[in-house]
């Protein structure tokens, strides 16, 4: 972290900063001490003591910072909230600061981002209403309350605000994006993308930006377009560490890797890792040595993918002569409409050894009732806070799926991990729950090939499915994911999916509804056969 209090030359800062995120206070705590007074030890000592729950004496270290820099310490405080327990801290300490700076319209902004978090959405519009009562058109609030809406799904008054907002602020570029990000998110992919250009002329090395156009570009299905403006990703935080002039070009007809050695790294999800798999086929066919440097979780299922010469979790930087992360594969075969797309499903395969175990642990053989997998929710992302918003969107409850309780013939199989899993204790109906026996994703994979149909939310376990070849349903959201295109319920990328999409913001009633009919025509099919 480089902020104007962190500097990051100073080995014992970034020391007792490692510390605070690693959630070692005691550890910290030694270290801070030894610190010269001044800005960075300030700014440190504070951290501290919101770990400790000391709020009113953080915000005394940390409140005298604010006019020091245009970023304030409570948002650089807030970026690394970590859960629930984390924004109701943090709402303490917004409370602490309100003392030194009553009515705060900054305040309001990170007190309504912490209640949106924990999706108390009445108590975030009242702490900008509030706010606006003394600053009335203050810009920043009235962004924020426009957020709120959208996260209502109030979408008129959302769209009415921002394009206010726009109107407002002619000569800048932020307006204008989270307009388009909205019209992205609703399916009006021209009027986003149109707005993106106009942005983009105000602003052409906005980064955010440039990602944010790519993504509407890729939704619209302009392709080639969209993965090289994705680029762009790559000059924000925790995308790559390594040399970007070292990234694997994008290859032409005549390009030949023979014998070079790629460096394929993880980024961002499982389920990115698991989609952009189908293009590593490629490299070895053009000659490479592919080395994926990735996770544990994927690593023996990585090993079974065609060209993949190592796996490596963890350790030093292995020798390479070019790297690319995992969703830059994309844009390397652009121009080639022979792998444009990567190798067809099913790409993904599993060892004949945990096939014939996994086939044998479910002993259905001769079996006519239909076993179906049941994904709900995605996985709890710590370390990022818009993720968590999200997930508040593209994940159910299990109860949602009530409406499957008294369907016959059919076997439900449990492919949740993590939190949501807890969920299970009180299902709407009896499911089969092997889940603890598979220790990664290859063990899920050998799972899943002896089901008839994977019903999933938004996660990888959709990847996972779908790089199988297996027949898969998506219950999606109403703003998705641009992978999952708009308009459609089939999906480029992997023919066995069909997407059944929510009519309404959050509702997941007709997606239940129209997942009951679905696995009944299933189940029918079955039993005549």
């Amino acid at each position: 972290m480089i902020t104007p209090f962190i500097s990051g030359q100073n080995e014992q800062e970034n020391l007792v900063l490692h510390y605070l995120r690693q959630r070692s206070p005691t550890e910290a705590q030694l270290l801070v001490e030894r610190l010269p007074q001044g800005t960075g030890r300030a700014f440190l000592e504070g951290w501290l003591l919101f770990l400790k729950g000391e709020s009113w004496r953080a915000a005394d270290f940390l409140m005298p910072l604010a006019s020091l820099s245009p970023i304030h310490p409570f948002s650089l405080l807030q970026k690394e909230l970590e859960d629930d327990e984390d924004e109701h801290r943090f709402l303490s300490l917004v409370q602490a600061g309100e003392a030194y700076t009553p009515n705060s319209p900054y305040l309001a902004e990170l007190s309504a981002s912490s209640h949106l978090q924990l999706g108390q959405l009445t108590k975030a519009e009242r702490a900008v209403r509030d706010s606006l009562r003394y600053h009335p058109h203050h810009h920043g609030l009235e962004n924020t309350l426009a957020t709120i809406f959208y996260h209502y799904g109030a979408f008129g008054e959302c769209l009415t605000l921002l394009r206010k907002l726009c109107d407002a602020n002619p000569g800048r570029w932020e307006p204008i994006s989270n307009l388009a990000c909205v019209l992205n998110h609703l399916g009006a992919m021209e009027e986003a993308i149109d707005l993106y250009r106009r942005g983009i002329a105000k602003a052409p090395n906005a980064a955010q930006m440039r990602l944010n156009h790519s993504i509407a570009l890729l939704k619209a299905g302009r392709f080639a377009q969209g993965w090289n403006e994705h680029e762009w990703r790559l000059k924000l935080p925790g995308h790559t560490s390594l040399p970007q002039e070292r990234i694997l070009p994008s290859l032409t007809p005549t390009t030949r890797l023979q014998g070079l050695r790629i460096l394929v790294t993880q980024e961002e999800g499982l389920g990115d890792t698991l989609m952009y798999l189908r293009y590593v086929p490629w490299l070895a066919r053009y000659g490479a040595h592919v080395h994926v440097w990735g996770t544990r979780a994927l690593a023996n299922l990585t090993q079974n993918v065609e060209g993949v010469r190592v796996v490596q979790v963890g350790g030093a930087r292995p020798d390479y002569d070019y790297h690319c992360p995992f969703i830059s594969l994309p844009r390397v075969f652009n121009g080639l409409a022979e792998s444009f797309m990567g190798v067809p499903t099913p790409y993904l395969r599993v060892s004949p050894e945990k096939t014939a175990y996994w086939k044998e642990r479910l002993n259905t053989s001769g079996s006519q009732r239909l076993r179906v997998g049941v994904a709900w929710a995605g996985g709890r992302h710590r370390n990022d806070r818009l993720s968590r918003l999200v997930d508040r969107q593209r994940s159910m409850a299990l109860t949602a799926l009530k409406p499957l309780r008294d369907l016959t013939q059919v076997d439900f199989y449990n492919l949740q991990k993590g939190e949501a899993a807890a969920q299970l204790a009180h299902s709407p109906f009896p499911m089969i729950d092997l889940m603890p026996e598979c220790q990664d994703m290859e063990d899920t994979a050998a799972l899943i090939q002896s089901l008839d149909l994977v019903i999933s939310v938004d996660t990888s376990i959709v990847h996972l499915s779908g790089g199988l070849g297996k027949d898969t349903i998506l219950m999606d959201r109403f703003c998705n994911c641009w992978r999952w295109g708009y308009n459609t319920n089939s999906s480029p990328w992997y023919p066995s999916l069909q997407i059944i999409r929510q009519e309404q913001f959050n509702d997941w009633t007709t997606v239940t509804r129209q997942v009951r009919n679905e696995i009944e025509k299933r189940s029918l099919i079955k039993t005549q056969n």
